[in-house]
């Protein structure tokens, strides 16, 4: 069985360092039952951490778990631009969030390197 990267998503973030979010319980044993370390972009850690400003101690969190190696950044921006425009044009009726089409672009480029 291959292991393939936990791509985490803003969403996921959040529910696992809020304790109010109706999904916390289950951020936290999808994290638990994940490859480490989890991979996710900027894009999604200026997300969190905007949707978390009125909870400092969550924000310092999300900086610790990439401090710690627990999370780490697995894409440049810089080298996946016309991808990432392709991504936000192709899928403009929904609309991509910037941070989307980071995830989109990491998946492709992870899937291609386990295959």
């Amino acid at each position: 069985m291959i292991k393939r990267p936990f791509l985490l998503d803003t969403g996921v973030l959040v529910a696992l360092l809020s304790k109010a979010d109706q999904f916390h319980q289950w951020a936290i044993k999808a994290v638990e039952t994940s490859t480490k370390p989890l991979l996710t972009c900027e894009a999604v850690i200026t997300e969190t951490c905007f949707l978390l400003q009125r909870d400092s101690r969550s924000q310092k969190t999300v900086l610790s778990l990439l401090d710690r190696g627990a999370v780490k950044i697995g894409f440049d921006l810089s080298d996946e631009v016309a991808a990432i425009e392709h991504l936000m044009s192709r899928y403009e009726n929904v609309p991509m969030s910037l941070a989307d089409a980071c995830l989109v672009r990491m998946t492709e480029l992870y899937l291609k390197a386990s295959s």
